[in-house]
Formats: structure tokens, sequence, C-alpha cells
């Protein structure tokens, strides 16, 4: 999908989708429906065409009536889900479409209540603490008079990577973290995925999950690009991250299982927190602490950015991989900006200026993050990033560390819901 449209993308191409159940198929028709009043919800759809030119069709339903479809298709569930697992994963999915319906249809509840029933999970408010004590710990990092938004600017303007470089950069690290991945996690058959550079875009990257195993990887450079962000972020899209389990659910839930609600990915939903949690987590798999400063080494050589002595390129790409642990926590920041927008009612600036204040984001970054809480389909999705991560931490390190990359691919291959990782065991 091109970053300059939100559609649903071409379905079907790649592979013969086998026809599905009717809970499926009526599940996928609501989805599908609910998209024509909220474009932007299906975030990609790889199954049968026929009900995607079935539903362009047919006579446009009130988003009340999809509420009442919602709610009686979560009623037939336990007479025709058998699984466990699945009807659990099922009857999340559907309290978020019935409560986007419902707040569509004029029912709207109070912005908390609705983004927790989107995500069967409540944020809760971040300490401001916590921010300062990451950004005492930055201006450790980086001594100096100025302020230290101005000297973490300064230091970011250091590290951008040049236009003409970044393409290869981001060809080298996909790549990088495909061979980690296939060694811990395995690779569908014929995966694969393609990366382009885009603008205008309230995101920095975004993964368009196609089908038949590819995805399409998008970059903003609205903003410089700031080379020591870049690991996470590609880690996060691609492998282990949104492509690996997009790809491996298709293999194991739809081509597998037959479970054809899975060839529909939707925004504000519970699957949105375990995947992006999983694609925010998979980056320690794939990137250890231990080998930060490595990489960032070579891939600010692969940048042109590298000092002429190899020795001042290490501390730096040392001091980076510091900097940028902690800037991981400053930018948790975004859930508590949006309960002050939309829970207390903050205007625009005050919550810029707590951007800045408190996040120590620097004033185009600030009005950035705030593009994407003010958005109409991001603003209930903001929170799905730091608190996915924190529930998927704690699920994935109650095992042993020799477990833990086996626990990891059990979110890339299984309907798991927030309550079920929530669940002790």
């Amino acid at each position: 999908m091109t970053a300059t449209d939100v559609r649903v993308p071409a379905v079907g191409g790649r592979r013969t989708v086998p026809a599905p159940d009717a809970v499926a198929r009526d599940y996928i028709l609501l989805a599908l429906r609910l998209e024509q009043h909220l474009p932007g919800l299906v975030d990609g759809y790889h199954g049968p065409a026929a009900l995607k030119a079935q539903v362009d069709m047919d006579q446009r339903r009130s988003p009340a009536g999809l509420a009442d479809d919602a709610s009686a298709l979560r009623a037939r569930l336990p007479l025709e889900v058998a699984e466990p697992d699945r009807r659990a994963w099922l009857d999340g999915q559907l309290i978020a479409l019935e409560t986007q319906a419902a707040a569509l249809a004029g029912d709207a509840l109070p912005y908390l209540d609705h983004v927790t029933r989107c995500f069967d999970h409540t944020p809760a408010w971040i300490p401001d603490e916590r921010f300062d004590d990451a950004a005492a710990r930055i201006d450790d990092l980086l001594p100096g008079d100025a302020v230290l938004e101005d000297r973490l600017a300064a230091w970011d303007a250091r590290l951008e990577v040049p236009a003409d470089h970044l393409p290869a950069v981001l060809d080298w690290l996909v790549e990088r973290f495909r061979g980690v991945a296939a060694g811990l996690f395995g690779l569908p058959d014929g995966e694969g995925v393609r990366l382009g550079l885009v603008r205008d875009q309230p995101w920095s990257a975004y993964n368009w999950y196609d089908g038949g195993r590819h995805s399409r990887i998008d970059v903003n450079t609205d903003l410089p690009v700031r080379a020591p962000s870049l690991p996470a972020m590609m880690a996060h899209e691609s492998y282990p991250g949104h492509h690996l389990e997009q790809s491996t659910k298709e293999a194991e839930q739809v081509d597998r299982l037959g479970r054809l609600e899975s060839s529909i990915l939707l925004i504000n939903t519970p699957e949105s927190l375990i995947s992006e949690g999983l694609a925010d987590l998979g980056g320690r798999f794939v990137a250890p602490a231990t080998e930060r400063t490595d990489l960032l080494v070579e891939l600010f050589e692969r940048a042109g950015i590298a000092s002429s002595e190899p020795a001042e390129t290490r501390a730096t790409a040392a001091r980076a991989a510091a900097i940028e642990a902690q800037r991981r926590t400053l930018t948790t920041i975004g859930g508590n900006a949006a309960l002050l927008r939309h829970v207390e009612g903050r205007s625009h600036d005050e919550v810029a200026t707590y951007l800045r204040a408190v996040g120590r984001l620097a004033p185009a970054r600030a009005e950035k993050r705030l593009e994407f809480i003010e958005h109409p389909l991001w603003r209930t999705y903001v929170f799905v990033y730091a608190e996915g991560e924190a529930l998927l931490e704690r699920w994935v390190e109650a095992v042993p560390e020799a477990e833990r990359a086996a626990r990891f691919a059990r979110l890339l291959r299984e309907q798991l819901t927030p309550a079920a990782v929530r669940s002790p065991g």
C-alpha cells in the first residue's frame, strides 16, 4: 500500500483461498462493512476476494446495524466455535468492533472505557518521575550547558542518515534481522518484504501486509531519520515484528488451521495490542543489548557517518546505544499525552508543552506525536506500543531465559489474547 492512501490491499492474488466457515465469513463481512464508515480500520486483507466484492456491491449497513451484527455474532460463538482459543480471540475482536460501531452510531463511551473495550486492556498513567529519571541519565551521557532538548537535537543532527544512504541501510538491516529471526523462530516458505520511502504521514514507519507471505514497509522521511533509532524501527516492522508475525499467522492460522478470520487485520482491536507489543519486544531478540554497539558501528559506517577514527566511532556507538535505551522510555509518554488530551481535555498547546517539558521532545517531534494522538483513527491506537510491550515482556520473562525465544514464537503463530497473556502459566 502506498502511504498516500488508506485502502484495503488487493486480495487473493497469490494463492487459492479456502472458503471460510460461517463465523469467519460473517466476521470478515462485518469488518469490511465497518471499514466503509471508518476508513483505516482494515489494516490488511488477504482473504476471499468474493467477500470484499460482496461488501462493495451491497448497500451500506448503518453503524447501529453493525453494532447489532457484532453483538449477534458474539452470541453465536459458544454454539459454533469449538476451540476455546479461537472463541476467546473472536469474542475480544467482536467487542472491539461493536464498540467502534456504537461510537459511530452516536453511542460513544468515555475515552478510557472505549480504549479498554477496544484492546481488552486498560492503560495506566506513567509517573512523570520515570521520564525525569530517563532524562537525567541522558543528561549524564550528553553533558553541556545548553538545555537537554537542544543537546539532544545537536546529537541527533550528528547521527542523521543521509537520504542517499537510507535505502541501502534499510535493506542491510532487514536482511540482517531476517537471518537472525530465521535461526530463532523459522520463516514461512516464500516470505519476503519490499521497502519504500514516503512522506506526509503521522507515523514513522508502517508495514502493509499484502498476503501471500509478502509485506511492503514504508519509512516516513518527514523528519530526519536518526541512525540509532533504525534497528528498533526495522525490527518492529520486519523481523521478528509485523512482517514475520503476519506471514507466520497466514501460514499457521489461515492455511493450516483454516481460520479465515486471521486473513483480515484490524486496527483498534485486541490483536493490535498483541501485534504492536510483540513488534516492540522482538527487537531484543534480533539485536540484543550486548550486540548493539557493534551493530551501530556497522550502521554508522554504512550510513557514511562514521568517524575516520575507529575508536571514536565505537565510543559514539556505545553512547548512542545507551542514549537510545533511555529514549525508548521517553517515547512511552504518548499514552500520558493522550490521556491529558482526551480524558482531561487539555488543549493542543498544553499537551505539546507537556511533551516537550516532560518527554524532552523537540518541538517538531512533539507536534508529530500530537498529530498521531489527535488523528481520528490513531487517537485510540496510541496505547498499544508501550502497553503491549510491557504486557508481553512480563509474559515472556515469566519463563527461564533459555525458553523465552520459544515463548515469543507462540506470539507469532497463535491467536493469543491480552486476557490469555495476563493469565498465569
